[in-house]
């Protein structure tokens, strides 16, 4: 039995290299560690387009049907149809074999309790850290071996998205869709059949080696491809998913990339605007166009920290309709509380088709107020003293916030946020200001500051 490596157990999910870190056995016990400390009658189980998926989603079968669980076996999915499935028919739980955008060599799971509850760090995962070794040596058999059957979600999950939108309306339009080699670019596809939409499609044939590299559009050199596809083609908008989908973002139909935070406060007064008086979640990272945004269509901003964990906590606290992270996911209420890649994508052909504007009308303004650095990743030696420095630098600021690490900020000329790494000695930085010119030289100020 190899040592395991507790570096893979992260705040919000499992992550290792396959197969030196990931591998059946693992994965079997952490099967068995889930169905120890959840107790589940009956859970949902499904797989990315990874290559090393196959192998593992059988291996976690076998240790939660050994240790007694029920499984129902929904196979390739994007990890919102496993949020999905858990919510919708009421299973104790879920568990999908992924490693989110990370490289081809990385697998592990993403994993919820019932009720689409989030399991996490706190709740869960390093709970399990600390079961598994035991759990290798002495792995449980209950006397009454759990059953497996499957299930095709698919329609019934089709039908759920079609409650949030009215496909009847959708207007004729053309979209470049980036699926990057992940599953969304055949889901999508299928969502769509018999509407007057048309897909352009990029990187849609499945395929886990990824062979364009990491899958991941919120990283800017990843861009390149699906804005040139739109520049040549000149859709009418372009969306690009991660690999598992659970993440995406957006294009006008000129080839600009919106930064997630503008659809954020797009998508977040659209929403409002038909459900007045709702509390939306926004995080930390960009405030300004989702606090505006909001008031302005009748809705009520919530702060929360960064995290799927946090938000999803928030929103279930403060019974809120939505939340769009800064980092491409979006949180539905009426979606179990959970992100879904999906169900944005759709909302933007529906604002669109009643609307009978562009995207880039609806982004232009905001493009014009709200200037935003994009996340800055910085190694530190020492996070605690880092912003220490960068507090007493700032002590004069109208506003010091510590909900997440840091955040200052200078009325409406600039404000920003530091946070650091749940897993690594960085310390990520986003400045928000009123004009590109501003944001530039406090950017540039906070980065000296922070790597002097």
């Amino acid at each position: 039995m190899s040592p395991i490596s507790e570096e893979m157990f992260k705040a919000y999910d499992i992550r290792g290299v396959y197969p030196t870190e990931v591998n059946s056995e693992v994965i079997y016990a952490i099967g068995q560690a889930y169905a120890q400390l959840f107790s589940p009658r009956t859970v949902v189980v499904g797989h990315d387009v990874r290559t090393s998926g196959p192998e593992l989603y059988h291996a976690l079968i076998e240790g939660l049907t050994d240790a007694g669980v029920d499984v129902v076996r929904i196979g390739g999915i994007s990890t919102e149809m496993m949020y999905f499935a858990v919510g919708y028919y009421g299973y104790g739980g879920g568990l999908t074999v992924t490693a989110s955008h990370n490289p081809a060599e990385y697998n592990g799971l993403k994993m919820v309790k019932k009720h689409a509850e989030p399991v996490t760090g706190e709740t869960g995962i390093f709970a399990m850290r600390d079961l598994i070794p035991k759990l290798l040596k002495q792995p449980v058999r209950h006397s009454a071996k759990g059953v497996v059957s499957d299930e095709d979600i698919f329609q019934d999950h089709r039908s759920f998205l079609f409650k949030f939108v009215d496909p009847r309306k959708f207007q004729p339009m053309t979209v470049v869709v980036n699926a990057n080699f992940g599953l969304q670019g055949k889901f999508a596809s299928q969502v769509l059949a018999g509407t007057p939409v048309r897909l352009s499609l990029l990187n849609s044939e499945p395929d886990g080696t990824f062979p364009k590299g990491r899958p991941d559009p919120f990283v800017p050199e990843n861009r390149d491809e699906f804005v040139a596809k739109i520049v040549a083609e000149r859709p009418d908008f372009g969306v690009a998913w991660d690999a598992d989908a659970d993440r995406c973002f957006f294009a006008t139909g000129d080839g600009t990339f919106l930064e997630a935070y503008y659809m954020n406060a797009i998508l977040a007064q659209a929403l409002i605007v038909k459900h007045p008086g709702e509390k939306i979640i926004y995080d930390v990272r960009y405030t300004w166009a989702i606090i505006d945004a909001v008031t302005k269509a009748g809705g009520q901003p919530v702060k929360s920290r960064v995290g799927h964990s946090y938000i999803k906590q928030a929103m279930r606290k403060n019974n809120a309709f939505f939340c769009g992270e800064s980092s491409g996911h979006y949180y539905f209420r009426d979606y179990f509380y959970s992100d879904t890649g999906m169900l944005p994508f759709l909302f933007v052909i529906q604002l669109l088709s009643d609307s009978g504007k562009s995207l880039a009308d609806f982004a232009q303004p905001l493009l014009e107020k709200y200037f935003v650095s994009g996340e800055i990743n910085s190694k530190v030696n020492d996070v605690e003293n880092v912003l220490a420095r960068v507090k007493e630098q700032y002590r004069n600021a109208t506003a010091i916030d510590e909900t997440d690490r840091l955040s200052i900020e200078y009325g409406r000329d600039w404000r920003a946020n530091i946070r650091s790494s749940n897993t690594e000695p960085l310390l990520r930085l986003n400045v928000e200001a009123a004009s590109e010119r501003l944001m530039e030289e406090k950017r540039d100020e906070l980065l000296a500051l922070i790597r002097g």
